[in-house]
This record gives structure tokens, C-alpha cells and sequence, in this order.
């Protein structure tokens, strides 16, 4: 009776799936307890593990602070060849720092370079207050635009990263404002420096990225270490026109941290690529409207560009173009008249908008006057 009894137990064992007791949320196996990994440009989420859950993200906090300035660069408020001095609360920080002294000057040039590389806190400080005339003022700013970038698990307290109560983030939100920064691509001039000098040449710096000399691809981003976020990393790489970024918040140490980014982006490269979208033929095909001054209705379609997909051998695209039936007057430039959308499956991977590119009225009668008035006149 026993023997049957373990017999029904074991066979009740084996038809449990293998991912019912091993947690299939992360893809790839990391020692980080929170993890993410997206597309760049799409944020298409590819392996994550906790990747909502809030911690202290250190450095990686000038990941936000370079964004504001790289933002400040483009509208104007900054220029690169711009000299700013040291207050004296800047130069009280602690920490990763290149030593700035109270009143001493340094081009913005080299402040983007001294946060970016050596990850300077006295740096950040600088141009957060050259930016908004106090480092208070500048982290309002910055918890404004992680509220626009839909970073919703994150607050800041400061402009650096150390450590300081209710200073917190995901990875998830880490990868969001990682993928806005590198959008300027200005930034890759300073994150992919290895070694540079600062003053002349009385200071060196070496990049805390080590990935830099040891991964194909790499771009960026930074790195980040404190006692309460522990070791941390969000690091953006690129190959083929497939742009990524993994994120990892309180690994236990360097290695670890560069090792479990590393691991990340070789799955994105080996499982995705990045495709080329084409328009069907009959997306911008003219359409004929009723009840018009004229009869034939021009569209424009929004361009598919690229699109994240599986290396999988068997996945295929469908391509569904939809155009309204019917179309009666009027009808103004911009309007929706249908879509295009492409699928994997099931899955709607992107929606492309069809609008009018040109205006037609309503027939009516004062319209037509209107009209035959002109035709007179020209006549």
C-alpha cells in the first residue's frame, strides 16, 4: 500500500512543469537581487527580476543629473565652454570627488567629464546649482522630470547619490531615465572615456566603467557604490543597430555587478534583433470621399522605422493595414482615416497612424457658389 502510495506522489511530481517551482520573471540568472533589461528606444522590458522594487542606486543617480544637463545644453541655458566656480557646499562633498576647492573655476566641458568618468560628486554639485542656483532647487527638477519619464518607485534627495534616507529607485526606473539620456548622443563623448586628465593635466581620472575595456558594444553609463545601495549599474551597450541597457541595483561586490550587466546584454544580443519595418503598398493609397468639394482624399502614413524582434526562427510579422470605409466630407489635413499595425501572432508589436494630407470640404451650396465665382474671376 505504501509503495503505491509513494508511486501516485512521485508521478504527481513529475507532471508539475519545471517552472511551477523555479521562477521564470528574470530570463537571465543574475546575483543582483533587482535586475532589468530593455530595448533602448522602444523600453521593450527583456528579462527582469524585482525590477519594481525600491532601493538606493547610489552613483547611478547622476544618471538623472547628466539628462538635466544634457537638456540644459540643447535649449541653450548652458553652453559647453561655460566656467563655473565651486561653491563651498559643493566642495564639502565627500565621497568619489576630484577635490574642487572652494571658488575654484572649472569649464562645464570638464565637470560632464569629471561626473560622467569619475563619477565626482563635488562635480554634480556644480552644475546642479549652476542650473538652478541651489542643489535643493535642482533635485525639485529632477524628481519633476522622473515624474514626466513615468519613474513612479523614485525619489531623490540629491543631485549624487550618497546615501541619504528616502534617496530611492528601481532598476526599471534606473532603465527609463538611462534610455532618455542617451538619446543625446553627446553624452557617449564623455562615457566612453577610458582614462583623461582635468586641470591641465595635474589630475587624472579613470572611468569607473570596466566594461569599457572587457564588452563589445559598450556605450556607457554608470556605475554607483555606497554602503546602502551596495554595488549598482546601469550600463548601455550597442551592436548591429540593437541598442540595450541593463540595470543592476545591490550587488555585493564589482565583480559581480560587472559580470550580471555583462550577462544581461549577451542574452539581448543572442536572443533579439532589430528589423526593418516597410510600409504596405496600399497604406497611402488615395481613398475617394463623399459628399465633397473634390472627390479623391490623399494620405500619409506615419514611417514603421525599426522594431525589436526574436531571433526565433519560426516568428513571422503580419502586417494589418486598416483605412476607414466611407469617408464623407469634410475632412481636414491630420485627420485619422485608418492604421497600420504589426503583429507577432497574436502580440501587437507597433501601430503606425494614417491622417489626411489634404483638406476637403463639405459640398454645399454656398461652397459650390464660392467656387464657380472663382472659376469666373480667373476667367
Amino acid at each position: 500500500m505504501f509503495k503505491n502510495v509513494l508511486s501516485i506522489l512521485l508521478c504527481l511530481l513529475l507532471a508539475v512543469p519545471f517552472t511551477a517551482v523555479v521562477s521564470a520573471e528574470s530570463k537571465v540568472d543574475v546575483t543582483a537581487p533587482s535586475a532589468v533589461l530593455i530595448e533602448a528606444e522602444s523600453k521593450k522590458v527583456l528579462s527582469e527580476k524585482n525590477p519594481h522594487e525600491q532601493r538606493a542606486c547610489a552613483s547611478v543617480t547622476k544618471v538623472m543629473t547628466l539628462l538635466l544637463v544634457m537638456e540644459a545644453l540643447d535649449s541653450g541655458k548652458l553652453s559647453i565652454t561655460d566656467t563655473l566656480t565651486a561653491s563651498a557646499h559643493a566642495a564639502s562633498m565627500g565621497g568619489s570627488d576630484i577635490w574642487l576647492e572652494e571658488g575654484e573655476k572649472m569649464s562645464v566641458d570638464d565637470l560632464i567629464k569629471a561626473t560622467a568618468v569619475a563619477s565626482a560628486n563635488d562635480a554634480a554639485v556644480v552644475l546642479a546649482e549652476a542650473l538652478c542656483g541651489s542643489e535643493k532647487t535642482f533635485v525639485a527638477e529632477m524628481n519633476k522630470r522622473a515624474k514626466e519619464l513615468g519613474m513612479n518607485h523614485t525619489v531623490f534627495k540629491n543631485c549624487n547619490g550618497l546615501d541619504e534616507k528616502g534617496h530611492i529607485t528601481c532598476a526599471y526606473d534606473v532603465a527609463l531615465m538611462s534610455s532618455e539620456l542617451i538619446k543625446h548622443k553627446k553624452i557617449f563623448k564623455y562615457t566612453s572615456i577610458w582614462i583623461d586628465e582635468l586641470r591641465g593635466g595635474k589630475t587624472q581620472i579613470v572611468n569607473t566603467n570596466k566594461l569599457l575595456k572587457s564588452y563589445k558594444g559598450i556605450t556607457g553609463l554608470k556605475t554607483g557604490t555606497t554602503d546602502d545601495a551596495g554595488c549598482c549599474m546601469s550600463a548601455s551597450a550597442e551592436r548591429d543597430g540593437l541598442s540595450l541597457i541593463a540595470v543592476v541595483l545591490g550587488c555585493d561586490n564589482g565583480t559581480k555587478r560587472f559580470g550580471d550587466c555583462a550577462a544581461l546584454l549577451d542574452y539581448g544580443f543572442a536572443e533579439y534583433t532589430v528589423k526593418e519595418l516597410a510600409l504596405p503598398k496600399n497604406a497611402e493609397k488615395p481613398v475617394k470621399v463623399k459628399g465633397g468639394m473634390r472627390d479623391t482624399l490623399y494620405l500619409r502614413c506615419e514611417k514603421p522605422g525599426t522594431m525589436i524582434v526574436r531571433r526565433t526562427a519560426g516568428e513571422k510579422l503580419l502586417t494589418e493595414c486598416k483605412v476607414k470605409k466611407d469617408i464623407i466630407a469634410p475632412v481636414k489635413a491630420g485627420d485619422t482615416i485608418g492604421e497600420v499595425n504589426y503583429y507577432s501572432g497574436k502580440e501587437l508589436l507597433k501601430k503606425c497612424k494614417i491622417t489626411a494630407k489634404n483638406t476637403i470640404e463639405k459640398m454645399t451650396f454656398n461652397s459650390v457658389l464660392g467656387a464657380l465665382c472663382k472659376k469666373i474671376i480667373k476667367l
